[in-house]
């Protein structure tokens, strides 16, 4: 099979994220999501297109990944190919080829739907099965009731807030002010928010930021934080349910979350906010 395995352009990045708007659907299991790229784009919108890897044949867009780091290959594809016996063989070979330009030698990681054919060739390769994953998801078909936190739309004045509920969150000084200007100025962020949450004293307690594919197709919830000072509230489940409730107004079909099956407050946190759970899902990994 003969493809074409290459990172766009800059100004190729939209285009790419157009057509893995299409490939969303309630019906299939859960994928790399278009707010998954936006995510990234804190770094950038130049970074975030050197991060991507795009394969298609005469000019038809076939299979996505993010290089989310450097040994983190998280790839999704075109529904009619999911099961393409001689597209997985030729990706997984691009994969095993650091000269390819995909991973570089020793341990990485690939994350893929889960049922798609390429996990099970790279299964057939020797990849082992890596930490499982908990995919959750929220109907939008019926109203959502307003959530237990007064809750805004961060703008540049909110930056600062945000971030600082970021870095509190997940325990890492990178997440700046700076970045949610990068991710905001992004190419995918039209079709986002991110939301801020209050307590009754007027503290920024929780954020979160949700992705739309567009009318229809599911939403994503990527990331959700609440600040280590005023854990313990609820917060984490209001500014989720507030999630949700963007996405609905947004046109979401439904909200989609994954996050590692061990960490099992969060799974109870956003089951508390009315996701239901999906079978789990595994990565393929590679050892050193």
């Amino acid at each position: 099979m003969t493809l074409e395995l290459k990172t766009p352009a800059v100004d190729e990045l939209g285009a790419v994220v157009a057509e893995l708007s299409r490939w969303q659907s309630d019906e299939a299991p859960l994928q790399l999501h278009p707010g998954d790229i936006g995510w990234f784009e804190r770094y950038g919108t130049e970074a975030t297109a050197a991060a991507v890897r795009t394969w298609s044949q005469d000019g038809q867009l076939l299979a996505i990944g993010l290089l989310d780091g450097a040994d983190l290959l998280r790839m999704t594809l075109a529904p009619q190919v999911h099961r393409d016996q001689r597209l997985a063989e030729a990706i997984a070979a691009d994969i095993a080829d650091p000269e390819r330009g995909v991973l570089p030698v020793g341990a990485a990681v690939v994350e893929a739907p889960t049922a798609a054919l390429v996990k099970e060739v790279l299964a057939d390769r020797g990849w082992a099965i890596d930490e499982p994953w908990t995919p959750l998801r929220r109907d939008l078909g019926e109203a959502v009731a307003d959530p237990d936190l007064r809750v805004e739309v961060v703008g540049p004045d909110q930056a600062s807030d945000w971030a600082a509920i970021v870095r509190s969150a997940f325990g890492s000084t990178t997440f700046t002010e700076q970045r949610w200007h990068a991710m905001s100025a992004g190419v995918v962020h039209a079709d986002a928010q991110s939301l801020l949450g209050y307590d009754d004293q007027g503290a920024a307690v929780a954020t979160i930021t949700v992705w739309s594919a567009g009318p229809g197709r599911p939403g994503l919830i990527e990331p959700m934080g609440v600040h280590t000072e005023h854990r313990g509230h609820g917060y984490g489940r209001s500014i989720t349910v507030a999630a949700a409730r963007a996405l609905r107004d947004l046109g979401a079909s439904s909200a989609l979350v994954c996050t590692e099956s061990s960490r099992v407050g969060a799974v109870a946190t956003y089951r508390s906010a009315g996701f239901q759970p999906d079978p789990e899902r595994t990565d393929r990994r590679r050892g050193a």
